[in-house]
């Protein structure tokens, strides 16, 4: 891929599409969504409104570790609090499809009413294209997927979506993000769902359990950066284990440590983590989240596993 070439080609046709109105981006800090923010800043200038949603589906620091990395760039970011409505969508489902599907309801109805509040037509988002290949293949439902499965935006939610990034795989926005001038702890994050933490807790997504897999998604990144895994991340059962607490038996939660190699996302298989960083982030799991009684390391490869687990 000739990257400035490619570059040049979505600023034009971001500034084609959206004509003298105004675009909305929805940012969320991971490397697509940052690529396309810088693009379409670039196409835009001040015309851009960028959109940071903080849905409580996020990692530890998040919002404002996103908006202290764009304000280097010269990209102001507003953030809007919104997670009493992901969590009340969210409220009693356990079925993967239905949370997905509930998420991307109250994500687009969020980003609909700052669309229309500001104005604006368009909406700019990184859809790639893994995200459109695992939907319409019917793999799991990726929140940032309308029209390629009949869902029309504009009528639905009032906006019509711009993706510069649709035709590209992760390596190569990986490239392209870096070639815009982002910075490293960007470009070469780990990717990280768009429905966030919700799609690492199986069964129902209550704040408090959220909070569970948030303490132990910053432990496997904290233990596991060195090896540089595409992606590692913790994952919170639905059911409960036996445990051991002052002599007494304890049900407590369990936490899967999943870590993997892939290029494209397509395929993947397991890390080979040394034995000692594994016990050390299992300790560290009993130890720093009271709830937790039992942590195991996943080997299986995608396929026939999925990366995530919903």
């Amino acid at each position: 891929m000739k990257v400035k070439a490619f570059c040049d080609n979505q600023v034009k046709a971001i500034r084609e599409t959206v004509g003298d109105g105004a675009a909305i981006s929805a940012l969320s800090g991971g490397v697509d969504s940052s690529a396309c923010t810088v693009l379409a800043h670039r196409a835009l200038g001040n015309r851009l409104k960028v959109i940071f949603i903080d849905d409580g589906l996020m990692r530890e620091g998040e919002p404002a570790e996103v908006k202290a990395v764009f304000a280097k760039l010269g990209i102001k970011v507003e953030v809007v609090e919104a997670a009493g409505e992901f969590f009340a969508a969210l409220a009693g489902k356990t079925d993967p499809e239905e949370k997905r599907k509930a998420f991307r309801q109250t994500f687009y109805s969020v980003f609909g009413r700052e669309v229309l509040g500001s104005g604006a037509r368009f909406l700019v988002q990184g859809t790639i294209k893994a995200d459109i290949i695992e939907t319409k293949g019917g793999v799991k439902t990726q929140h940032n997927i309308l029209e390629q499965i009949g869902i029309d935006p504009e009528m639905g939610f009032g906006f019509k979506v711009v993706e510069p990034l649709k035709e590209l795989f992760k390596p190569e926005v990986r490239v392209v993000a870096k070639a815009v001038g982002l910075p490293e702890r960007i470009f070469a994050r780990m990717p990280f769902p768009g429905p966030g933490l919700m799609t690492r807790v199986l069964g129902e997504a209550t704040p408090e359990r959220v909070a569970v897999v948030r303490k132990a998604t910053r432990i496997v990144e904290d233990g596991i950066r060195k090896l540089k895994p595409f992606q590692a991340f913790a994952v919170l059962l639905a059911d409960k284990g036996t445990g051991i607490e002052g002599g007494a038996r304890k049900f407590g939660d369990i936490i899967i440590i999943r870590s993997v190699e892939s290029r494209d996302a397509m395929t993947a298989k397991a890390t080979p983590v040394p034995w000692d960083v594994l016990m050390m982030m299992s300790r560290r799991m009993v130890k720093e989240i009271p709830t937790v009684v039992r942590v195991a390391y996943e080997l299986t490869p995608k396929p026939p596993a999925t990366i995530e687990y919903i």
